[in-house]
């Protein structure tokens, strides 16, 4: 087998990422402290085609060198909006008819690989700070809460790693 090249991809340009259907998620970072992981999000974000990433409290925004060095400009065709803390940016989200998913390890959570995402539904995916996880304030105000499942010795997965595995979920039962 030969890899393929850039133009056997055939990927869109920014110009027409920006005007095609996306997935119906929007990434929240509630307090996501690392622009190397901020910077992967957005381009995980990029590559399963999510309606934005919504930055919250300490997370950073673009422009930023260190964002872009793990985005590679996919902070610039994704969009994104940034909010003082995700409890402002979970309530615009809720009032604009998302389903509010916190991606975090608690008592009663679905496992993510029994979850199925309704096709007529928008959904909010908040992840957490490296250290602290989803602010419980915050997982109190959730709708569904999903955990992936592990079998190692560590208790987590990397954040920008743990958001791509669920938008891998959301995005082969939402996009077509």
């Amino acid at each position: 087998m030969q890899k393929k090249t850039i133009f056997d991809m055939g990927r869109d340009t920014v110009e027409q990422f920006k005007a095609r259907r996306k997935m119906p998620v929007t990434v929240v970072l509630d307090n996501v402290r690392s622009l190397n992981n901020i910077g992967s999000i957005f381009r995980t974000a990029d590559g399963f085609a999510c309606a934005e990433v919504a930055l919250c409290g300490i997370s950073a925004t673009p422009p930023s060198p260190e964002i872009h060095k793990t985005a590679l400009g996919a902070e610039d065709s994704v969009e994104w909006r940034y909010f003082g803390d995700t409890a402002e940016a979970i309530a615009a989200l809720r009032a604009e008819g998302y389903a509010i998913v916190c991606l975090e390890q608690v008592k009663g959570s679905i496992n993510l690989k029994d979850f199925i995402p309704e096709k007529d539904k928008k959904y909010a995916l908040v992840v957490g700070n490296e250290v602290d996880g989803v602010d419980q304030s915050i997982v109190d105000t959730c709708d569904i809460c999903l955990e992936i499942p592990q079998s190692g010795t560590k208790h987590s997965l990397n954040v920008s790693v743990s958001t791509a595995i669920c938008l891998w979920e959301f995005y082969r039962h939402l996009y077509d």
